[in-house]
């Protein structure tokens, strides 16, 4: 075969053989081949996660935003009090004198020294943040504001490292969506609870790309962890897109 020919071949075989793979995929779609490749499909709510089966689904994990790490003082905007309506979230958490709380994700300490002052030097706050700066930024920020009740914990990204049978209330303030492992997370909070203790989320629906999670994720990962929901509201904002939500531990 001369040049000429070869080139008329291969002008030939090009096209052929896309054809050829283009049935081979068909084939393999119509034969259910992929579906035992799980990780093809991104679970973005209940109804991904039935879809898959057995091990397939207990070993997919929704994608989480990273958590940030840039300047803490953003979280003190004007407003913000009112905008989320912290005090009514607080009022239906329990938080009053006496009380001891968690700060999951605390970040600035925003929350952290708001509740402190609610259950002043009788109750304790534990601002729990797996980054070193926030922890070392709610120590300065404790100092300044002189707040005494005020305990830091650097954790770790699965377990919040309360100590056991501690808190009355719990709250991950826009957190939840950067927690990579959040059943876990949620299975080593257990511990620390005193009974009847009330866990808050508040959080925005959406995916880790918009830095949000869907309100039933959240749902479905509390009640896999051992959690039962007790209430549920939209009143933080007014946008109608953040959520909040109220969780007691389950009997054992």
């Amino acid at each position: 075969m001369n040049w000429k020919s070869l080139g008329r071949a291969r002008r030939w075989i090009a096209p052929i053989s896309a054809l050829a793979a283009s049935l081979l995929l068909a084939e393999l779609l119509l034969a259910g081949l992929f579906l035992a490749a799980p990780f093809l499909v991104e679970p973005c709510g209940p109804t991904a996660v039935l879809a898959q089966s057995g091990s397939a689904a207990t070993s997919t994990h929704r994608k989480t935003s990273e958590p940030y790490t840039g300047d803490l003082t953003i979280f003190d905007s004007p407003g913000r009090d009112e905008r989320l309506q912290i005090n009514r979230v607080m009022d239906m958490l329990g938080i009053e004198a006496g009380k001891n709380v968690a700060d999951i994700g605390a970040g600035s300490g925003w929350f952290t020294v708001r509740a402190a002052r609610r259950v002043t030097d009788s109750g304790t706050v534990y601002a729990v943040d797996i980054n070193p700066e926030a922890i070392h930024y709610i120590d300065e920020r404790a100092k300044k504001e002189q707040l005494q009740n005020i305990k830091t914990i650097l954790s770790t990204p699965d377990d919040p490292q309360i100590p056991a049978h501690s808190v009355d209330a719990v709250l991950l303030l826009k957190a939840y969506h950067e927690v990579a492992h959040p059943v876990t997370l949620l299975r080593n909070l257990r511990s620390s609870l005193k009974p009847g203790a009330k866990i808050g989320i508040i959080d925005r629906n959406g995916s880790a790309k918009n830095h949000g999670v869907s309100k039933d994720v959240v749902i479905r990962e509390a009640a896999k962890a051992g959690y039962e929901l007790r209430d549920t509201q939209d009143f933080v904002k007014g946008d109608g897109m953040d959520y909040f939500l109220i969780f007691t531990a389950k009997a054992d």
